[in-house]
């Protein structure tokens, strides 16, 4: 698709900018730590996951927008035989593929070897729009695999993968931010979208809360399938973010990627 990849990264960096913008001028929580550490760490994980995905684009030629053109181009998949209206196509995909990512996260949570990988994400003990882009490249690896894999089988138009992307991003960024919300806006866009105020309760030390609103765009799956938690039961201020047992390492590059191979 032409100019994808530049249309892509020039509305990430542009939401970057404003969520960052807006959460300094606006916090929600006091950090923990010194900006500048974390965000060296969290966007130097960022660029090695874009090397990594780049050398499984050598591997498999195709990632999941070149797998919808591909798929398009030999007719495969469930939406190429049914030929429905593209607006209906593009809610669907982008549907379908939000509850994929919903339901894979909360696999990350339950399989021990996924978790080992996931918990480099919770690891970052402040929260704030540069969490969003801190995923273990393993763990980014094995994400687009999947995508890769259900965009063949859905067999989608390439810009309904576009735009489940840039939602995805987007919505990622917004709820990782430490921007604070007027409570009415908070409560009725979490009607539909995850909210920073939802997604932080995930980010928990406590089990209970931490194994609860897996969603990353779309808030309705915790809601449908029981895992959602409205508050922290220690309140936003209060709350601990990350994990029980860390100190200050997360803000290290080379600890943080080795930490799903270490004995915590």
């Amino acid at each position: 698709m032409e100019n994808e990849a530049v249309i892509r990264l020039a509305v990430f960096l542009t939401l970057f900018a404003v969520l960052a913008a807006l959460e300094a001028l606006a916090p929600r929580r006091v950090r923990r730590q010194q900006r500048a550490s974390r965000w060296v760490t969290n966007w130097g994980i960022t660029l090695l996951n874009t090397l990594t995905l780049r050398a499984l684009a050598f591997a498999l030629p195709l990632l999941a927008v070149g797998a919808a053109l591909d798929a398009s181009a030999q007719g495969w998949g469930l939406f190429n035989a049914l030929d429905w209206p593209l607006w209906i196509e593009v809610i669907l995909v982008v549907l379908i593929l939000d509850f994929a990512i919903w339901l894979q996260h909360l696999v990350t949570h339950k399989v021990p070897v996924l978790w080992r990988l996931h918990r480099v994400h919770h690891a970052d003990v402040d929260m704030d729009v540069t969490t969003a882009i801190r995923f273990h490249p393993v763990e980014i690896a094995l994400s687009m695999l999947l995508k890769i894999g259900l965009v063949y089988l859905l067999g989608p138009a390439a810009i309904a993968v576009v735009v489940f992307e840039i939602l995805l991003n987007g919505t990622a960024m917004f709820n990782h931010s430490n921007l604070r919300l007027p409570l009415w806006l908070d409560a009725g866009l979490r009607r539909v979208l995850v909210t920073p105020d939802m997604h932080r309760v995930h980010h928990s030390v406590h089990r209970s809360e931490h194994d609860s609103n897996y969603g990353f765009s779309l808030s309705i799956w915790d809601r449908l399938f029981g895992t959602y938690i409205a508050q922290p039961a220690k309140g936003h201020d209060d709350m601990t973010v990350g994990l029980e047992w860390q100190d200050d390492r997360p803000s290290r590059l080379g600890w943080s990627l080795a930490l799903p191979f270490g004995r915590k």
